[in-house]
């Protein structure tokens, strides 16, 4: 990122994204008009996202995917994660140790994690890792700061938690969890919530409503209203933490 883009308020996109069946879905808002939802866009791969980091046209990405990585062990923003959720501590998947994105299947995953440090992984955490590594690529042994300052690892079951006062009882992929997220989107945005009642193809509904959500976490970042959860290095620089 150039010298022109160095301040956080200079861009002005915000930006919350999500993966899904495709790649990777966004929910757009302006700083502006952080009420007026103006695009949900999917994309097979996350470097068109992190272009608009770099172009200094986003203000903060709020993105649903573990960034930084430890070398072995948890990440204490995971524990904390959970730890505020309560009964739905289960929509926090452990992260995987840095060095579990090379392996090619499960078993190996399972076998070379409890060598490193006596865990295994589930396999939705294992299914995770493709995307894990497309952004622990994309950012490199050496990440710009200026890339970091923007782009934000959110959780939005915990977005929605935080919200509503309390951990939803609702799934989200369930027609109950999807209404209860649906009325909790409407009283955030004022405009463009047509969107979110649209189908997108390669995103599912549950999808792009955890997009949405990731947003008003955007904001709140920029704000400097977020709750930071961790906030440790890890190995590359990256932080560890969960914006909520």
């Amino acid at each position: 990122m150039d010298g022109s883009s160095s301040s956080i308020t200079q861009g002005r996109l915000l930006i919350g994204v999500d993966g899904c069946r495709r790649g990777w879905v966004a929910a757009v808002a302006s700083v502006e008009r952080p009420d007026q939802l103006l695009c949900i866009e999917v994309h097979d791969h996350i470097d068109p996202l992190l272009e608009a980091i770099g172009a200094g046209t986003c203000a903060v990405m709020a993105i649903d995917m573990p960034m930084g990585l430890t070398a072995s062990g948890p990440r204490r923003c995971d524990i904390e994660t959970r730890a505020r959720l309560g009964s739905r501590a289960s929509s926090v998947f452990a992260t995987p140790p840095r060095p579990l994105l090379r392996c090619s299947d499960h078993a190996e995953a399972v076998a070379l994690g409890r060598s490193i440090d006596g865990r295994g992984i589930s396999i939705q955490a294992f299914n995770l890792i493709p995307k894990i590594a497309q952004i622990d690529d994309a950012l490199g042994p050496n990440p710009d700061p200026a890339l970091l300052e923007r782009l934000v690892e959110a959780h939005p079951e915990s977005a929605f938690a935080e919200l509503a006062g309390r951990p939803l009882a609702t799934r989200k992929r369930t027609a109950e969890g999807r209404r209860d997220r649906l009325r909790l989107l409407d009283s955030v945005f004022t405009d463009g919530t047509d969107l979110l009642r649209t189908r997108h193809r390669g995103a599912a509904v549950d999808d792009v409503l955890d997009a949405a959500i990731l947003v008003r976490t955007a904001r709140r970042i920029l704000d400097g209203t977020a709750a930071i959860l961790g906030g440790e290095l890890d190995e590359r620089g990256i932080p560890m933490r969960v914006a909520i």
